[in-house]
C-alpha cells in the first residue's frame, strides 16, 4: 500500500504527517510511503532526510494524490485538494466534521473514505492514536511559556538580598489534556496554581499534580462529563454559580489559561470583560479556545490585544505548530498506529474494520456514505464518581477541642507504658543480678527516648535526621568497643556485630546525605 503525505498549505501551520522515523516503521510493515517536497521542512525534515529514510520524494501535490492509496495530512483538506481524489481512497487528518459540513459532503460526493483524528474516540485502546491528547499535551505546555514570556515577573518565589517576589497564582480552566499540562507546567516553574473543571471526578488528579481543584458552593453540582471523556454543557444555575466564582478570583490571579471545549459547539464564554476589568495591570489570559470563539470576550483569533487595564490576551492557535519537530513527531507516531490497526494482515492490506469501535468512531464518510456522528463509546473514557465536596474549615473551638483530646490520649498511653516499664523492673529486679540490671535499664531508656524522638519526627525532615542517627550510631560504636574484648565469647560476637551494623548505617547515612546535597549544588 502507497501512503502519501502532503505538504500543508494552511497560514502559520508547520507540522508534517509523515516524518522519517514514523516512515521506517510504516516501510517495515510492508508499506511504501511518498511524500510532497518541502512537506517537512518548516519542522525541521529536509527532503533528503526523508529520502535517505527510503521514502520517495514526489514533485507536486496532484502527483502525490494520484499515486497514493493513502493520503495524510494535518490540517483538513482544502476543497481542490478533496477535488484531487478519487473513489476508494482513504484520507487521514484533522477533519471537524461539525464545523466543515460543505466539506464532509464532498468528501462524500467524491467517494473518499474520510478518517478525522479528531473523532477518535477517548477510550483506553485508542490512546495511541488520540491526536487531539498528543496536540492538546503540546498546546498547555506551550500556553504556559507563551504566557511567562508576556508575563513580567517570575512564576516561582524568591527571597533575595534585594526583597521578597511572591509567587505567581495562575488558574487554569478546564482540566483536559491541555488543562493538565498547563498545571503540570506551571507547578514545575514554582506558581501557585488553582484549578477548575466541571467534571468532579478530574478533582484528584488536579490536586495529585500540586494544584488546588476550585470548588463551588453549589448544592446541585453536576457531573459535567459527556461521552468519550469530554465536558458537557452546564445548567444555567451552575454557570452563574460558575462565573461568580471567577469573578472573586479575578483579582488575586495573575495568569489565566482557559481550555475549555465542548464537542460540536462553540467555546463557552467563561472568563467575561468584566473579570478581566478586575485583574491587575501586567496580568495575562491565554485563551487555548481561540479557534473555536475562545473562552474570553476580549479574545481575538491568532492575536495579541492587550485590555485598558494592561492585561495581555494571547489567542494564537498554532501552538504545536509552534513546536513544530515534536507536533510533528508525536503526530506522525499517531497516524502509523492508526494505519497499523487499518492494516492487521501481514499483506499490508488496508482493511476499513467498521466493526472496530476505534475505526468506527473515527470514520465520518465511508463507501460514498455519510458516517457522521458516529454512536457513543460503549466504554467511558472516566469512571464517574460522586463530585466530592470542600471540606469545611474547622472553628478555633473545634481545633483546641481536638487538641486537648489527642492530648489526654497520648498522656494517657505514655502513663500506661511508664508504668508497665516500672512493674517490669520491680520484677527484674527481684530475681536479676545487679550487672544485668544496669545495662537493662540503659536499654530500656535507650529504646524508649529512641521511639519518642523518631516517632515525633515529621516524615519530611527523616532525611535530615541522618545527621543525629550517625551521631547515636557512633556512641553505639564506642559502646560496642568497650565490650569486644570480653571474655564472655557471647559479649563480644554481640559487640562484634553492634560495631559492623552501626557502621553500615554511619557510612550510609553520608552517602545519602552528600547525594542529597549534591542535588542543590550547582553544576
Amino acid at each position: 500500500m502507497k501512503i502519501g503525505s502532503l505538504k500543508e498549505t494552511t497560514e502559520r501551520e508547520a507540522r508534517v504527517a509523515l516524518t522519517p522515523d514514523s516512515a521506517r516503521q510504516l516501510i517495515k510493515l510492508g508499506h511504501e510511503c511518498l511524500v510532497e517536497s518541502g512537506a517537512g521542512a518548516k519542522s525541521g525534515f529536509s527532503d533528503e532526510a526523508y529520502r535517505s529514510a527510503g521514502i520517495v520524494v514526489v514533485e507536486d501535490a496532484v502527483a502525490l494524490s494520484a499515486a497514493s492509496d493513502v493520503l495524510v495530512k494535518v490540517r483538513p483538506p482544502q476543497p481542490d485538494e478533496l477535488d484531487r481524489l478519487f473513489a476508494g481512497q482513504t484520507l487521514i487528518s484533522f477533519f471537524y466534521p461539525s464545523q466543515n459540513e460543505r466539506l464532509l459532503q464532498q468528501a462524500v460526493e467524491r467517494g473518499v473514505n474520510t478518517i478525522a483524528m479528531d473523532m477518535v474516540p477517548r477510550i483506553s485502546r485508542a490512546q495511541k492514536m488520540d491526536a487531539l491528547s498528543s496536540m492538546a499535551n503540546i498546546a498547555g505546555y506551550r500556553a504556559v511559556i507563551e504566557a511567562g514570556n508576556n508575563f513580567g515577573r517570575f512564576f516561582t518565589g524568591q527571597v533575595t538580598a534585594a526583597g521578597k517576589v511572591p509567587p505567581a497564582k495562575v488558574l487554569v480552566i478546564g482540566a483536559g489534556v491541555a488543562g493538565l499540562a498547563a498545571i503540570g507546567t506551571a507547578t514545575s516553574l514554582g506558581a501557585i496554581t488553582l484549578a477548575f473543571d466541571v467534571r468532579p471526578e478530574v478533582a484528584e488528579q488536579i490536586e495529585s499534580m500540586g494544584a488546588e481543584f476550585v470548588y463551588l458552593d453549589f448544592a446541585g453540582q453536576q457531573d459535567g462529563s459527556a461521552s468519550g471523556g469530554y465536558a458537557a454543557p452546564s445548567s444555567p444555575e451552575f454557570r452563574e454559580k460558575q462565573l461568580s466564582k471567577f469573578r472573586e478570583l479575578a483579582p488575586e490571579v495573575d495568569i489565566v489559561i482557559t481550555t475549555a471545549l465542548i464537542p460540536g459547539r462553540d467555546a463557552p464564554k467563561l472568563w467575561l470583560a468584566d473579570m478581566v476589568a478586575a485583574m491587575k495591570p501586567g496580568s495575562v489570559v491565554v485563551d487555548l479556545a481561540a479557534e473555536r470563539g475562545g473562552n474570553c470576550d476580549l479574545t481575538r483569533l491568532d492575536e495579541k490585544v492587550i485590555s485598558d487595564n494592561g492585561v495581555t490576551i494571547i489567542g494564537y492557535t498554532d501552538f504545536p505548530s509552534r513546536m513544530a519537530a515534536q507536533s510533528s513527531s508525536l503526530y506522525a507516531m499517531n497516524i502509523r498506529h492508526m494505519l497499523a490497526d487499518l492494516t492487521p494482515g501481514k499483506d499490508g492490506k488496508l482493511v476499513h474494520n467498521m466493526d472496530d469501535d476505534v475505526i468506527r468512531g473515527a470514520t465520518v464518510a465511508f463507501d460514498g456514505s455519510l458516517t457522521f456522528p458516529p454512536p457513543p463509546p460503549k466504554v467511558q473514557a472516566i469512571a464517574a464518581q460522586k463530585p466530592r465536596e470542600k471540606a469545611e474549615e474547622p472553628t478555633a473551638e473545634e481545633r483546641r477541642a481536638k487538641e486537648t483530646a489527642a492530648f489526654k490520649v497520648q498522656t494517657k498511653n505514655q502513663g500506661l507504658l511508664l508504668l508497665g516499664g516500672t512493674a517490669l523492673l520491680l520484677v527484674l529486679g527481684a530475681f536479676a543480678p545487679a550487672s544485668f540490671m544496669a545495662h537493662f535499664v540503659v536499654f530500656a531508656l535507650a529504646c524508649f527516648v529512641g521511639f519518642q524522638v523518631i516517632w515525633n519526627v515529621s516524615h519530611s525532615l527523616h532525611t535530615p535526621l541522618m545527621a543525629v542517627t550517625n551521631a547515636v550510631s557512633g556512641i553505639v560504636i564506642l559502646g560496642a568497643l568497650l565490650q569486644v574484648g570480653s571474655s564472655d565469647w557471647l559479649v563480644a560476637t554481640l559487640a562484634a556485630i553492634s560495631i559492623a551494623i552501626a557502621t553500615i548505617n554511619i557510612v550510609g547515612g553520608f552517602l545519602v546525605t552528600r547525594r542529597m546535597l549534591a542535588m542543590f549544588q550547582r553544576s
